[in-house]
């Protein structure tokens, strides 16, 4: 039975002002404003059924994501009726009770967490060693800086990161595919004295070959590729996959086509034995994948080693649903859906350009 039938699509333009405060910034992106084609889709069914999807940008590439998705171009969505509370309930009664095992555990102490927000490449050194002290108190123990830019200024800003939270907890790089790869060799063997656990996107993210090279000559150090943020298919990740280019593989819930595509890279990076560690932040990122990598736990690798999600501190509060941050772990959402509903009052005031906050910002440009 038809339960109601698209009556209405809309796409809003939504942006928020994150250069401002430099929130975001790292080698290839100094003032990004982190951005989204926020779609809502209405039907006729008596309940108002609505359905929201999101494709995050850094801006004027919302252009580009509303011109595609206004053609009716597949993306993002979400189903408010859809719950990842109902995740692993069919099967063999043995089966049956090892998820619920998992999903007690998931209840109880959540999927554990980085936090990226300490350290963005323009954030001054007092703001930086600030955050990460603050973050040290609420109990994280994972650690991400932004690299890549200048050798000598990633050298400094890795050993006060290191002076702050010492030498036992978790460090992790990201280049955001600044480097070629003999570059991203030479660099990272400079930065291994941090014993960073992995080095993402070291180089061009379809370089698959690229990738392997890297890979190969980090091992000796102890450093790990960690990749997949801007793959758009499974098929890349089968190439990486099979060429041993990683050893963390990273899924993005909005670039990846589809919930379908990146349950089939949850699949194959079980058979690869591949811990998956996605990436987050952005614009509702945080609240999308928290539903994938908690369905990966209990239904696909049932195992937590080696395996975090990335968080970052930015934007929660527009969403109708944010996402529960608690000890440095995402807590199961409670509530159906895939958590993209959007503020209303959030959405007009940031809608660009013609939104309260976008309208005193360019027109102060202008003066």
């Amino acid at each position: 039975m038809v339960r109601g039938r698209i009556s209405r699509l809309l796409v809003r333009d939504v942006r928020f002002p994150t250069s401002l405060g430099g929130h975001g910034s790292d080698a290839m992106h100094a003032d990004p404003d982190y951005s989204a084609a926020y779609v809502v889709i209405e039907t006729d069914a008596e309940d108002g059924l609505k359905g929201y999807g999101i494709t995050f940008t850094l801006g004027k590439g919302t252009e580009v994501a509303w011109s595609r998705e206004g053609r009716g171009a597949p993306g993002n969505s979400s189903h408010p009726k859809c719950s990842v509370g109902l995740v692993g309930q069919a099967g063999g009664k043995a089966c049956l009770e090892v998820t619920r095992g998992h999903e007690e555990q998931m209840l109880a102490q959540g999927y554990p967490a980085y936090t990226t927000s300490c350290a963005w490449l323009g954030y001054s050194d007092d703001t930086l060693k600030q955050l990460c002290t603050q973050a040290l108190k609420d109990g994280w123990t994972r650690f991400k800086v932004k690299v890549g830019a200048d050798l000598q200024d990633d050298e400094r800003r890795c050993q006060l990161i290191r002076d702050v939270i010492g030498p036992e907890k978790t460090l992790m790089m990201d280049a955001n595919q600044r480097w070629d790869v003999p570059e991203a060799v030479e660099w990272m063997s400079k930065l291994a004295k941090f014993k960073p656990l992995w080095i993402e996107e070291p180089t061009s993210p379809d370089d698959i070959l690229g990738h392997a090279t890297i890979s190969k000559a980090l091992v000796p150090l102890g450093i790990g590729v960690a990749t997949g943020e801007q793959c758009h298919n499974r098929v890349i990740f089968k190439q990486l996959l099979q060429a041993k280019a990683l050893q963390f593989l990273q899924i993005d819930s909005c670039r990846l086509g589809s919930i379908n595509e990146n349950l089939s890279v949850l699949l194959m990076a079980k058979k690869f034995e591949i811990p998956v560690c996605p990436h987050a932040g952005g614009v509702g990122l945080c609240e999308l994948v928290q539903h994938l990598i908690i369905f990966d736990y209990i239904s696909v690798s049932a195992s937590l080693k080696n395996r975090m999600c990335e968080y970052v501190d930015h934007l929660h509060e527009h969403f109708k649903y944010p996402v529960m941050i608690q000890q440095a772990s995402y807590m199961p959402p409670k509530d159906a859906g895939y958590s993209t509903e959007m503020k209303e009052e959030s959405v007009k005031k940031h809608q660009y350009p013609d939104g309260d906050v976008w309208k005193k910002l360019l027109a102060a440009q202008e003066n």
